[in-house]
């Protein structure tokens, strides 16, 4: 008996039309909470004023495990000298060269805070000469400028052209403008420059790596390192101690006039608002953290700097993002 059934794939009709993945509905990943999340906590921990029990709990901590330190020591070496003079000696040797480098870290400290009351001294001394128009109060600021960068060879050409010039200018906002353009006009660009690697740093990792924690560090790591090399553009150069100090007193002047909060106009300042709405909230906290960065490393500029700024102009927070962004997240910083 032959098989009369028909041969080749076999189709079944169904009832409703089948969907294509292209026709589902995209998954938005909702950028609203993008707040520079990171930037906050910085902020918050930079800012914050240790207790007077805790300031007491790490002194006494520190003097006591000082002091148990130097015992030990001395115990170890005269035993040590009691037994062997040989070693003993190479021991002691050894415990007088430490002693010494702990008292160059102390001393270089003690310079680094010396730098940054210098520049702080010159700052008000300029302010207080634009607020009397006191031409002579002026003269005073910009001789101390010209002292404190006179083995600079990065203002030798401001300097002189300041020298030169300095003479046909007759009112204190002239000559402290004079100041600005022609010695600190560099050191401004090199600051600049400093704060946009900062804030594109920042605004990088907070968008590609997803690690918890890794966007606050790298915030807090950045904004140290920035806020040093400023100092050290302005001839602030300052220790590991000073630096903090340093970043404490940038980020209390932040926080104290809210300019580390996330506002309208730190959102507008970045491609007229928009950008959110077209990243991802990963992409969003990176550039809301880069602009953060930015607005930290703007005042720093200002803490640091031996002349408020008068004739040049404050850098903003809008062109160094965008000079920093530009391109970073496909255009659209």
């Amino acid at each position: 008996m032959s098989d009369t059934s028909p041969r080749g794939p076999v189709l079944i009709d169904l009832e409703e039309p089948t969907l294509s993945p292209a026709d589902a509905t995209p998954v938005i990943d909702d950028p609203v909470d993008a707040n520079g999340a990171a930037m906050q906590q910085v902020a918050a921990l930079a800012a914050r004023k240790p207790s007077t029990i805790a300031k007491w709990f790490w002194s006494f901590l520190l003097g006591l495990t000082g002091f148990v330190a130097s015992l030990a020591a001395w115990d170890y070496v005269t035993g040590l000298l009691a037994r062997s003079p040989i070693l003993g000696g190479i021991a002691a040797v050894l415990v007088v060269g430490l002693l010494l480098v702990l008292l160059g870290l102390a001393l270089r400290e003690l310079a680094a805070f010396s730098r940054l009351r210098r520049l702080d001294g010159i700052h008000k001394t300029a302010e207080q000469a634009l607020a009397d128009r006191d031409l002579a109060q002026a003269r005073v600021a910009v001789a101390q400028l010209n002292t404190l960068y006179a083995g600079r060879e990065d203002t030798a050409w401001g300097r002189t052209e300041l020298k030169e010039r300095q003479g046909d200018v007759l009112d204190a906002d002239g000559l402290l403008g004079l100041a600005e353009q022609t010695v600190l006009a560099p050191l401004d660009a090199r600051a600049q420059r400093e704060v946009e690697a900062a804030a594109r740093q920042v605004a990088t990792v907070t968008a590609i790596v997803p690690l918890a924690l890794a966007d606050v560090i790298t915030a807090l790591t950045s904004n140290l390192r920035m806020i040093r090399r400023i100092a050290e553009v302005y001839g602030g150069r300052s220790g590991t101690i000073g630096s903090w100090r340093l970043t404490r007193t940038v980020f209390t002047h932040l926080v104290a006039t809210g300019a580390v909060a996330v506002g309208d106009d730190l959102i507008g300042s970045i491609a007229g608002g928009g950008v959110l709405s077209k990243v991802s909230r990963r992409f969003g906290e990176g550039v809301i953290n880069g602009a953060l960065t930015a607005r930290v490393g703007i005042a720093a500029m200002e803490v640091c700097r031996p002349l408020p700024f008068h004739a040049g102009q404050k850098p903003s927070v809008t062109a160094l993002c965008r000079r920093a962004l530009t391109g970073l997240f496909g255009g659209s910083a």
